[in-house]
């Protein structure tokens, strides 16, 4: 393919979403006209990433808005934000599934013009949402490259999950670090955790590598630390779901114990994300909502039973890693110690 990925557009009066659950199979788009179909379309991840997320929900907005069927302004704004709600409730860990609600609900509330105007303007703030990401992304990577390891000249790197272009609107977070390093010559491997239960990085991260011609070797999630004490990675770059104001980190399973690692075998590890990720509301981790998802994403790989019968399941979707594990956090406004993001807190996007 070679060419940009867009896992959201907005397109001939409808969402056009990349269904990341076929990939890499299979590279198909699914059409979102209703917003009942965009929170189906979050919930049961057809998209992904909290920035991804984000843009879609923003999109969905609109496409509640232009249903509303009355001139009074306050009633707009009510049904708007049980549209809001709605849309809040598919994904609880993903803070800027929130933030982009927030965003357009008070793109409406702000709006002075008529209430029929109203929707159009949603679909402005969408748009807009959607481009600014695009944009973000590719700053994130930037600043990564800019404080990643001096030596060697050409990294090994290793992520976890997808914190790619189909976690965003385009380029990515994590991913967007690693593209960066490509570009500049910088990066001699990417090693990709498979990432359970549901293999975002077998399936997602690997995909995005090859379309560009990026060298990734995927790996178990567990062979991280073997990896680690050979000596063939230099650096850790993962992406977020919500920062609190301390700066410790949610991201998918797994994260927490690689940072670990990383710290046991002094590499640094960093965290990529937006600033819309960071949640000031929040004090620290224990703070964060955790989504559990269905115990069939651990019992079963695609068609296949793994488990017996009779087996409980517990299945957390994210983990928090602590603010002292975590070397730099990566933002579009440049790299930050997890105690510096503070200073972040009066940047409004």
């Amino acid at each position: 393919m070679n060419t940009p990925v867009y896992p959201v557009r907005w397109q001939d009066n409808r969402v056009l979403l990349i269904d990341q659950n076929r990939l890499p199979n299979e590279y198909t788009h699914v059409e979102i006209s209703r917003v009942e179909d965009m929170a189906q379309a979050i919930s049961t991840m057809i998209v992904r990433g909290a920035p991804a997320i984000g843009v879609a929900a923003a999109y969905g907005m609109y496409l509640g808005a232009r249903e509303i069927r009355t001139t009074d302004r306050d009633e707009f704004l009510m049904q708007l934000i049980e549209i809001g709600r709605m849309l809040r409730a598919t994904r609880p860990t993903a803070v800027n599934l929130f933030w982009a609600i927030d965003r357009m609900e008070d793109t409406a509330r702000n709006w002075s013009g008529s209430v029929a105007e109203m929707s159009g303007q949603l679909l402005i703030a969408a748009q807009k949402i959607n481009a600014e990401d695009i944009e973000t992304c590719q700053a994130i990577g930037a600043h990564g490259l800019m404080v990643l390891p001096s030596s060697p000249e050409r990294l090994c790197l290793l992520t976890h999950c997808n914190a790619g272009a189909l976690a965003t609107a385009g380029y990515g977070t994590a991913l967007g670090v690693v593209r960066s390093a490509w570009t500049q010559g910088r990066l001699a491997r990417l090693y990709a955790d498979e990432t359970r239960p549901r293999l975002q990085g077998a399936k997602l991260t690997s995909w995005e590598c090859v379309q560009e011609g990026i060298p990734v070797t995927v790996i178990a999630d567990s062979m991280a630390a073997h990896c680690m004490k050979q000596g063939l990675i230099d650096a850790v770059v993962v992406g977020a779901d919500r920062i609190t104001a301390n700066g410790d980190t949610a991201n998918k399973i797994g994260t927490y114990s690689l940072a670990l690692i990383a710290k046991a075998h002094q590499i640094p590890f960093f965290v990529a994300a937006p600033r819309s990720t960071i949640d000031f509301s929040l004090s620290d981790g224990s703070l964060i909502p955790i989504e559990e998802r269905h115990p069939s994403e651990l019992y079963q790989i695609g068609e296949t039973i793994i488990c017996p019968p009779g087996v409980e399941f517990y299945n957390p979707a994210f983990d928090v890693t602590p603010a002292h594990l975590i070397q730099a956090i990566i933002t579009e406004f440049g790299a930050f110690s997890p105690a510096e993001i503070i200073d972040l807190k009066h940047i409004s996007v």
